[in-house]
């Protein structure tokens, strides 16, 4: 009984788990707007997501799939009519029950990029003065207000719609991604409209930090 035993836990200790793709990505026809891998051919008409595990968090996918909310106003940009301002994908997003976007989200953070790096910013929140000075970086400095939703000093939400909006974002991003994106958004999406800034570490942790402090949501 005692070597069963010592077996059946050392064929669970060497053994990963392997997370089959649940079916709704095909009765969803999701393929028809994601891509689940860097190998399948574009143009997708929304955001890759053989990235999604580094990129969301689950429990944020697990709601929007469920209740689906407008991220981009103005459509995905690998969509025909971004350029219009008249997305030919409908929106919002089709939705799925608290099963299936249990199913569908545990799938997502199996996904993730080789070579990531994570740890890049640690959770400790950005002082009043930095914040303030950070909020001056992404609005002033960099003029990330004119494409992406923000809020103003009242709770408002300003700002432009050709990005995804930030408002509540770090319900929905992980730090990590959110920094590697300000540093090198090319690696994510090569044709995108995203600026390159050539940031250092320190400022595009701050700005990090500032995005995800956006919130309406405590």
């Amino acid at each position: 009984m005692r070597i069963g035993i010592g077996v059946l836990l050392l064929i669970c200790m060497s053994v990963s788990p392997v997370w089959a793709e649940p079916e709704e990505i095909e009765k969803k026809g999701c393929r028809d707007c994601h891509r689940f891998s860097s190998e399948e051919k574009q143009p997708a008409r929304g955001p890759d997501l053989f990235y999604a595990g580094d990129k969301f968090h689950e429990n944020w996918l697990k709601e929007f799939l469920q209740s689906p909310k407008v991220i981009r106003k103005v459509g995905y940009i690998t969509d025909p009519g971004f350029p219009s301002g008249n997305p030919e994908v409908s929106q919002p997003h089709s939705t799925l029950t608290h099963e299936e976007s249990a199913r569908v989200s545990t799938f997502l953070m199996t996904l993730h990029l080789p070579d990531y790096e994570t740890g890049k910013v640690d959770d400790v929140p950005l002082s009043k003065g930095a914040r303030a000075q950070a909020k001056m970086l992404f609005e002033r400095n960099f003029g990330c207000i004119a494409c992406h939703e923000a809020l103003n000093l009242v709770g408002k939400v300003r700002g432009g719609v050709s990005g995804p909006t930030l408002v509540d974002s770090g319900l929905r991003l992980k730090p990590d991604w959110v920094f590697h994106w300000l540093k090198s958004p090319e690696k994510f999406l090569p044709r995108g409209r995203m600026p390159v800034f050539n940031l250092d570490d320190e400022t595009a942790i701050r700005i990090t930090k500032y995005v995800l402090s956006i919130r309406t949501k405590k």
